[in-house]
């Protein structure tokens, strides 16, 4: 594998396409952040066009969905892998930029993926360590995003992010979902549109074990929200619909642990079909629908500006949450949320699509992944 350098952020260094007769060769960093899998593609840039972050994310809606297929699907992925593309900053002052990969589809913010990609491209030297506290800037489709990392002997420590303004659309929304009823939701933005709920009003518990059954009430809850709820980002029109599912401990209650688990779909939600109902849970806290979950703590006033906020995956890791200060989106109240976790570097990675291979974009089998996946 080449040397990692600030160069593989620039044009030209990645093959071609999956339609083209010669050999696709990607370099990647593999991290986790908090047990969520990350793949930071650092040689990817030149096959993402966009003159901002916002034409870059609807190209590669448009155009890479072979990408994200060829890196998340098997043979070279598995359910519950997220990538991100590292990009040239489109704004002076930003050190990169970045377009997440998730099995549902590309998006414009991911809390865990960007503790990722800061923990990948510091430990790698793509950007340099600036310090026991280097900040790096970061373009999205949703604004520009500053991390904190905090850094020994050239280990990243720990990322906070501060991220986009988050805000609540709706609390206690009476959501129809097929099996459960009337099911009272909150619709939270926190970098991605949030439905989130109290996972006791399922009748389940937030444990490894019950992995399938919380998968399934949140692929049910998505899908009753695509159909219930219309969302639109003010500022942003090209990101609108609920797109992720929280199941969380709900009140906040002195002595209790707050836990969640977010529910990403898979593949295409049908329904009539029964089959479709699934999809995979965030290893991590989820840095996005933590924020999201602040933002409705704070509206419920369960939460104060300044105040830690520990919150737990399904698997026991943590990320800690603060809100900084409130702020107005498009005259909408919003909250100012920063997100710290940690992240750990796996390993280095370079995939190959040789133009005979017969799966150019990967495959899914229905034994882990949904129908249509």
């Amino acid at each position: 594998m080449s040397h990692l350098n600030k160069d593989l952020l620039t044009p030209g260094n990645a093959a071609t396409n999956a339609g083209s007769r010669e050999k696709l060769i990607l370099e990647a960093i593999e991290v986790h952040a908090e047990g969520e899998p990350g793949r930071i593609l650092t040689s990817a840039a030149r096959l993402v066009k966009g003159d901002t972050m916002v034409e870059r994310l609807q190209f590669c809606k448009d155009n890479l969905d072979w990408l994200r297929q060829l890196m998340l699907h098997e043979p070279r992925g598995y359910p519950g892998l997220c990538a991100v593309i590292l990009l040239p900053p489109v704004n002076a002052g930003s050190d990169f930029g970045i377009v997440v990969l998730e099995q549902g589809g590309f998006t414009p913010m991911s809390g865990s993926n960007t503790i990722c990609a800061v923990t990948a491209v510091i430990e790698a030297g793509i950007i340099p360590a600036r310090g026991p506290e280097t900040v790096v800037t970061i373009d999205t489709a949703v604004g520009v995003v500053q991390a904190v990392a905090r850094v020994h002997d050239g280990k990243v420590l720990s990322v906070t992010v501060v991220n986009v303004p988050a805000f609540v659309v709706e609390l206690d929304y009476p959501l129809l979902v097929p099996e459960f009823g009337t099911v009272p939701v909150d619709v939270v933005f926190g970098g991605q549109f949030f439905a989130q709920a109290r996972v006791a009003d399922l009748g389940l518990e937030l444990h490894p074990d019950k992995g399938k059954d919380l998968a399934r009430a949140g692929a049910l809850i998505k899908m009753a929200a695509l159909e219930q709820i219309q969302v639109t980002h003010p500022l942003n029109p090209g990101i609108a619909g609920v797109n992720l599912v929280m199941l969380h401990t709900g009140d906040r209650v002195a002595g209790r642990q707050d836990r969640n688990t977010v529910v990403l779909s898979n593949g295409k939600l049908v329904p009539s079909d029964s089959s479709t109902w699934t999809g995979a849970l965030d290893r991590s806290p989820c840095g996005t629908g933590t924020s999201a979950r602040m933002a409705a703590l704070h509206a419920r006033g369960q939460l104060a500006i300044g105040e830690d906020f520990s919150h737990k995956s399904i698997i026991g890791s943590e990320f800690i949450g603060r809100l900084t200060g409130t702020t107005e989106v498009a005259g909408r109240q919003a909250v100012l949320p920063t997100i710290t976790g940690r992240g750990w570097v796996t390993g280095t990675s370079e995939w190959t699509l040789d133009p005979t291979d017969p799966f150019p974009s990967g495959y899914t089998v229905g034994d882990i992944w949904a129908p249509g996946a």
